[in-house]
C-alpha cells in the first residue's frame, strides 16, 4: 500500500510554484505580439500541452514494450495513467488551439492536417483507456491494450509531421511554414524564454500528475485484492 513520499510532496510543491510563474511570464514578461495582440499568449499553453501529451504516449509506447518484454504489472500502470494524462493535455491542445483561431483564421475549427492528425491521435488514445476499463481478464486486457498502445503511437509523429508534409493553414514554430499558414509570428528572446519555460514546468506536471496517477492506481488495486480475499475466505 502506497505511503507518504517527501520527494513528491515536492514535487507536487515545485509544480504549484512554477504554475504560478509560468502565469507571470506569460500575462506579464512575455511581449504583446503585434499582429494577433494578448489572443496569441495562449500560445504557450497550446504548445506546451501539445508537447506533454506526446511525451505521455511516448511514456505509454516505452512501458507498453517494457511490460510484453518482462510481464511487470507496474508498467502497464505506468503505460495507463500516462495515456489518460496525454488524453487531458490533447483535449487542453486542441481546445486552446480552437480559441487561438477563432480570431486568427475566423474560425473555430477546420478540417486542417495538423487539427484532423491531432483529432485522430485523441480518439485512438480515448479507445485505448476504453479497451483497458472494459476488457475482461486481467491479463488478457494488459496485452491487448500493451499491443494496442504500441500501434496508436503511430499517429504521434505523423500529427506533428502533419504541417510539414500536406498544405497547412497551421503555423510552423520550429522550420520553415507553409506559405498558406495564418498565425505565423517571429518569436523574440523573451517570447522563446516563456515558451521553454512553460513546457518544462508542464514536463515537471506530468511527471507529478504520473508518479500521483500510479500510486492512486497501486492502492485500487491493493484494495481490489483485498475486497477479492474478503469475499473469497
Amino acid at each position: 500500500m502506497p505511503k507518504p513520499n517527501p520527494r513528491l510532496q515536492l514535487m507536487t510543491v515545485s509544480s504549484l510554484i512554477l504554475i504560478i510563474l509560468s502565469v507571470y511570464m506569460v500575462l506579464i514578461y512575455a511581449p504583446r505580439e503585434i499582429i494577433m495582440g494578448d489572443v496569441q499568449r495562449i500560445f504557450y499553453y497550446h504548445v506546451s500541452s501539445g508537447w506533454i501529451a506526446a511525451l505521455a504516449f511516448l511514456v505509454t509506447l516505452i512501458t507498453s514494450i517494457i511490460f510484453l518484454a518482462t510481464q511487470n504489472k507496474s508498467y502497464d500502470r505506468v503505460a495507463m495513467s500516462s495515456a489518460e494524462i496525454g488524453v487531458i493535455f490533447t483535449t487542453m491542445n486542441i481546445v486552446s488551439g480552437s480559441i487561438w483561431a477563432r480570431p486568427v483564421w475566423n474560425t473555430w475549427w477546420t478540417w486542417d492536417p495538423r487539427l484532423t492528425t491531432a483529432t485522430i491521435m485523441w480518439l485512438l488514445y480515448i479507445a485505448y483507456l476504453f479497451l483497458h476499463a472494459g476488457l475482461e481478464g486481467h491479463d488478457r486486457r494488459r496485452h491487448i491494450t500493451a499491443v494496442y498502445g504500441i500501434v496508436a503511437f503511430i499517429s504521434v509523429p505523423l500529427t506533428f509531421m502533419a504541417i510539414r508534409i500536406w498544405r497547412t493553414i497551421h503555423p510552423v514554430i520550429i522550420g520553415s511554414a507553409d506559405p498558406d499558414a495564418e498565425g505565423q509570428f517571429d518569436m523574440t528572446a523573451r517570447m522563446t524564454t516563456t515558451l521553454l519555460f512553460t513546457a518544462s514546468t508542464f514536463t515537471v506536471l506530468y511527471f507529478t500528475i504520473l508518479w500521483h496517477r500510479v500510486r492512486i492506481q497501486s492502492l485500487f488495486e491493493y484494495m481490489s485484492k483485498l475486497q477479492y480475499q474478503m469475499y473469497n475466505d
